[in-house]
């Protein structure tokens, strides 16, 4: 049977992103994102609906967020769904993320920066990401010296 596990998501950070590192030195953030859909009701009524999704991005991937993100940014994130269970204190814990494969900065820079945010790193796929490493291409002209990566 067939199966498929793919997510792509635009929306803004709803914090700063939190990087910290695993005991063997990889960096690994968080990312709480806000997602904005705005729609009419069966009546007539505009309303606005908000999904707010935790992200979890591995490696360089992850500092660079650290770096040029903050909240506020608009991202446009590819990943794939991860649930998770663990028991703490007893009580038994669940929660379903994404797992970030890629991170499309899609705004300017930090507030005080003067770096280009609007490329894109990919992810480094190792045992929590999965996968070959893939090469993103811009279309538009690069400059080597001013890239957040």
């Amino acid at each position: 049977m067939a199966s498929l596990n793919k997510v792509f998501l635009i929306g803004n950070l709803t914090k700063d992103p939190e990087i910290r590192y695993t005991p063997s030195g990889k960096a690994v953030g968080d990312l709480r994102m806000a997602i904005n859909r705005k729609f009419k009701t069966a009546d007539g009524q505009d309303r606005d609906e908000t999904c707010f999704v935790a992200v979890v991005v591995w490696g360089r991937q992850a500092e660079t967020c650290g770096e040029y993100l903050h909240k506020g940014s608009p991202v446009m994130v590819e990943g794939r769904l991860r649930y998770e269970e663990w028991e703490k204190d007893g009580k038994k814990n669940n929660r379903l993320r994404v797992v970030a494969e890629r991170v499309q900065f899609m705004g300017g820079p930090k507030s005080g920066g003067s770096r280009d945010t609007h490329g894109s790193e990919p992810a480094k796929k190792g045992e929590d990401a999965g996968g070959p490493e893939e090469v993103v291409a811009d279309s538009g002209p690069v400059d080597e010296d001013n890239l957040p990566f």
